[in-house]
């Protein structure tokens, strides 16, 4: 009995991550919104470089701390960059975790 209700428990644990808002890039875009903080951003035939937001928040909508997962869908590999240190790489089929706390981006697993 204790076997199934930690299934059950896992179970809603991993429908909850995967229940975030999905949201695409802009056409002809390759700037990450604000309003893109605590949603799954999908990228496919994203430009080469995509860039975070300059003023790096602390907080999405819900007062949450300000994380995007960057899930990329293809053809080919994006950095995802900001404009001073921070850069990730997304392969083709990866998501990346990508928080902030108002003063630098981090990846976050």
């Amino acid at each position: 009995m204790t076997a199934f209700i930690c299934m059950i428990l896992l179970a809603g644990q991993l429908n909850t991550h995967q229940s975030s808002p999905v949201v695409h890039l802009e056409p002809h875009s390759n700037f990450i919104k604000l309003d893109y903080g605590g949603k799954l951003l999908e990228l496919i035939n994203a430009p080469s470089v995509v860039v975070l937001p300059a003023f790096k928040p602390m907080i999405d909508s819900r007062g949450r701390p300000w994380c995007v997962d960057v899930k990329n869908l293809g053809p080919r590999s994006v950095r995802v960059v900001d404009k001073d240190r921070f850069s990730v790489m997304v392969v083709l089929g990866q998501t990346e975790h990508i928080c902030s706390n108002g003063e630098t981006y981090s990846l976050q697993h």
